[in-house]
């Protein structure tokens, strides 16, 4: 993976913009005692559409374009979430998948949240890092978490440490799930489920060469496991996802068979359910779940495309309560 490019760097841009326009994108700013940044995107701040495409942009590491349009695909919901990079395993898994785990304190006060954002490669935290081959040493980076309450100060000077940098250096977005904001960034997670799915199948990364996707955004909520259920289904449910790849056709089609989501033995429930019936514990559910609904796998080699899942509108209106 390319070392030169550093997308804490990229994305400083973006986290600038959310910082010098705030107030248009109904955003607060604060800082944290220990002087880290705080961007609240809907906790006590009412945030927006934008604010969310502009974190998710900030969640792929400034490697990829995130648009809001209208589509056909659910057209009870026609705005849908729309994702590109050409830099998918960096974009997706070295920066927008949210595999930090962060926490501080046990029982009822505890906090904790998984991050996401190019700040990981800062950390190195992850096991998939040395897989990746990819560091990032930046001078300011940023972690997004889908949290709906303030980091305690201890958690952030711990993450500024992990990180390599001053804590005036590090910036947090925190975008609750309730949010209109954290439905953006959830959703826009569409590409990267496709990515994360076919690491965990073990098809070889370096030959995921371009990529997009796109999904309905999904109806915000205020019940947090409702919410959390409504964007995930949007993607299990509705999610359409475009892979370029480099090898066989036999591979493209291979991989294309085993992507969606309704290969899981968990598909067919709306994901509230689904994590009713784990007990309100991830792992007992089936992590190939976790992947769009349709995905379309191209070889570039041949030019033959390759289609398999289906887009189940009648999953998605239950869930979306219509």
């Amino acid at each position: 993976m390319n070392n030169e490019i550093s997308i804490n760097t990229l994305t400083q841009k973006i986290v600038d913009h959310l910082l010098t326009n705030a107030s248009e994108l109904r955003l607060g700013v604060s800082k944290d005692q220990t002087g880290a940044t705080l961007i609240d995107a809907g906790i006590n701040c009412l945030g927006g559409l934008e604010a969310g495409r502009l974190i998710s942009e900030v969640c792929l590491g400034g490697l990829g374009n995130v648009s809001l349009l209208h589509t056909n695909t659910a057209p009870q919901w026609p705005l849908s979430v729309y994702v590109h990079t050409s830099n998918p395993v960096l974009a997706c898994l070295g920066s927008q998948y949210a595999g930090w785990q962060l926490s501080h304190g046990e029982g009822k006060g505890a906090f904790y949240a998984l991050g996401s954002g190019p700040g990981r490669a800062a950390a190195l935290r992850e096991p998939l890092y040395a897989e990746l081959g990819y560091q990032d040493k930046a001078e300011k980076v940023c972690i997004v978490m889908e949290v709906d309450k303030n980091p305690p100060s201890e958690l952030v000077a711990k993450m500024a440490q992990q990180c390599g940098v001053e804590a005036a250096n590090l910036t947090i977005i925190l975008t609750p799930t309730k949010s209109l904001a954290g439905v953006v960034q959830v959703v826009a997670r569409v590409l990267e489920t496709a990515l994360h799915k076919a690491h965990e199948l073990k098809f070889p990364l370096e030959r995921i060469i371009d990529g997009s996707g796109s999904a309905p955004l999904s109806p915000p909520i205020p019940d947090f496991v409702q919410a959390m259920g409504r964007t995930n289904d949007a993607i299990l449910f509705a999610g359409r996802v475009q892979l370029f790849i480099t090898g066989s056709d036999d591979d493209a089609q291979a991989l294309a068979n085993d992507l969606p989501s309704n290969t899981s033995k968990d598909y067919g429930k709306p994901f509230a359910q689904v994590f009713s019936d784990a007990e309100y514990d991830f792992y007992k559910i089936d992590q190939m779940l976790f992947s769009p609904a349709q995905v379309s796998v191209t070889a570039v080699e041949s030019g033959r495309t390759f289609m398999a899942g289906e887009v189940n509108i009648d999953l998605l209106k239950e869930s979306f309560g219509a």
